[in-house]
């Protein structure tokens, strides 16, 4: 048990100096499967924006002439 500790001491302490450490090929590959399902999330959000359409609200000129409803009146249930 005490030589697998050690063992593990010796590897743990030999630690590669900064400029020889690199992502590497596998850094590379999650880096373009991110990039890649990134551009396909785009797509689907444009897709589902592009479905969506405005509702028919007051225009520009109709937003400031609008009258508030009374606030003191009970709405009646339909």
């Amino acid at each position: 048990m005490t030589a697998a500790v050690h063992a593990a001491v010796a590897v743990a302490g030999a630690v590669p100096a900064s400029s020889s450490v690199t992502p590497g090929v596998l850094g590379f590959l999650v880096f373009a499967a991110l990039a890649v399902a990134l551009v396909f999330l785009l797509k689907s959000m444009n897709k589902q924006f592009r479905k969506i359409t405005p509702g028919p609200g007051p225009g520009p000129a109709g937003a400031a002439t609008a009258a508030p409803d009374d606030p003191a009146k009970p709405e009646t249930p339909r």
